[in-house]
């Protein structure tokens, strides 16, 4: 008993070694030099700002996986959102923010 206890433990820690992070998740410095929280959130990504004026404030929330995201992002000055979308490359995130997809802005954030 006491081995397929051992045994079950072992097989549950090698399963979950395997499960990595989404490429989005972590702390951004944005470029306002603010830092951004993004993690999970109900079947998507959420972004808080942790750091300044509107920090605790969600600004965003991106769905998508491998490095690519869509979804909305909320300009904290003017509470204005935006259709958005965030491409990961390396420690790179490009957030873009756009209306009516024609009128777009892109900054580029940096992972910490």
């Amino acid at each position: 008993m006491k081995r397929h206890l051992m045994l079950t433990a072992a097989f549950a820690l090698f399963a979950t070694a395997g499960i990595a992070a989404e490429p989005i998740e972590g702390n951004w410095k944005t470029a306002s030099g603010e830092t951004a929280v993004i993690g999970s959130c109900g079947g998507a990504y959420c972004v808080t700002l942790k750091t300044g004026q509107h920090a605790g404030r969600q600004i965003g929330k991106l769905a998508g996986s491998g490095g690519t995201y869509n979804g909305e992002i909320t300009d904290p000055a003017n509470n204005k959102t935006y259709s958005g979308s965030g491409a990961v490359n390396g420690d790179t995130l490009k957030m873009k923010g756009c209306v009516m997809k024609i009128l777009c802005k892109t900054q580029t954030w940096s992972r910490l």
